[in-house]
């Protein structure tokens, strides 16, 4: 709800689910409790799973960039701080930037496998088609229409030419003079 239409029942809710998740994530780790496998991740990573799954880290994103919400800035601010305790900047640096690189890697090995597969199916196709283009259209008999003699026409154009037969296809027109043109 906007701020406008907001009761002041909802303003306390959400105060109070801001200052819950602060708390939560305020809780120490306590090494002892946590005796996992070296890779394994901590209660801490757990519960910041947690949040980004349920959609809580796109919320606090909002609060913290809308010029409408800045009342809750403050704990917002101490949230994030608070998400980022155990890390350090170094760590979080070159976290993404190996990432990344692994990721840009990966997806570089695929694309250049596929550029190949293509070029290899282009130089196929290249080599069973012929290289130079057949101007053959294909020769057809024309039965029931006669040509000279009884037999029946031959037409060598391909069959989109066909409607516009006829037996003086390809002759010279015979020429009249002027004074004799209608």
């Amino acid at each position: 709800q906007d701020w406008e239409h907001r009761q002041e029942e909802d303003t306390l809710l959400i105060e109070r689910i801001l200052l819950l998740v602060r708390n939560v994530l305020h809780i120490p780790p306590d090494p002892t409790e946590e005796q996992g496998v070296d890779g394994d991740a901590s209660v801490h990573d757990r519960v910041l799973w947690v949040l980004h799954i349920s959609g809580m880290d796109d919320l606090l994103k909002f609060l913290a960039c809308s010029p409408a919400e800045q009342q809750w800035a403050l704990h917002v601010l101490e949230i994030i701080s608070l998400m980022f305790r155990d890390q350090s900047p170094e760590e979080l640096a070159d976290l993404g930037q190996g990432q990344a690189a692994a990721e840009r890697g990966e997806d570089t090995q695929e694309l250049e496998t596929l550029r190949q597969r293509e070029m290899a199916e282009r130089r196929v196709r290249a080599m069973q088609r012929p290289s130079r283009h057949s101007r053959f259209g294909g020769s057809y008999v024309l039965q029931g229409l006669k040509a000279i003699g009884d037999r029946d026409v031959v037409f060598h154009k391909g069959l989109h030419n066909l409607k516009s037969y006829s037996h003086d296809l390809g002759k010279e027109p015979r020429r009249v003079p002027r004074r004799r043109q209608a």
